[in-house]
């Protein structure tokens, strides 16, 4: 979902790059009153949950994870794939499928929409479309020139464990994990 264009008055550009826009707009809010208001605008992207068992049948399904070092947070992470569409108006499907195999190698033969989330709303329009994937075969990587990453699987006891452990920081891979742990694994084990 945009920013709601019709409270803005006025924007003024301050940055233009290769992955965000930054404005400050000048905006009215619900009681009248106007302000300004520092938005980082951001195509959104899409993450996926790779399984390289049937998550809704296996015991412990293994899970295809990157250890991804990210500057910004000093250092690597745990986190799932993920990344923005390779052009405006790209189906977000699409750019699931080809950011699973390009950062991990692997072609899903399922992919699953669970769910999207706007990452940080106070201050970025960013919206992180949500899938998980299985019934994966080989594919090939190819990954951008800043992009230094492991691709790991690990069973999902182990997944949960980092977890609770505090050791995933991620957002989007938190609420990834966490969602399709409820939405997707447990319905299978009700069974």
């Amino acid at each position: 979902m945009p920013s709601d264009d019709s409270a803005r008055l006025d924007r003024r550009m301050v940055h233009e790059g290769r992955i965000v826009r930054l404005s400050v707009d000048t905006v009215r809010f619900p009681d009248g009153s106007v302000g300004e208001l520092e938005l980082v605008r951001h195509r959104g992207a899409s993450c996926v949950v790779p399984f390289l068992e049937d998550p809704t049948t296996a015991a412990d399904p293994r899970v295809v994870m990157l250890r991804q070092y990210r500057y910004a947070a000093g250092g690597a992470m745990w986190e799932v794939p993920a990344g923005m569409p390779a052009f405006d108006g790209e189906d977000w499907d699409v750019c699931a499928r080809r950011e699973l195999e390009e950062e991990t190698g692997y072609v899903p033969g399922t992919l699953r929409r669970l769910t999207e989330i706007h990452t940080t709303p106070g201050f970025t329009d960013e919206v992180i479309r949500i899938y998980a994937a299985w019934d994966l075969s080989e594919g090939s990587t190819g990954r951008d020139a800043d992009e230094f990453m492991e691709v790991v699987a690990l069973p999902w006891s182990e997944v949960e464990g980092l977890i609770e452990q505090g050791e995933i920081t991620d957002a989007k891979t938190l609420v990834s994990l966490l969602y399709a742990g409820r939405f997707l694994l447990e319905p299978g084990r009700r069974g």
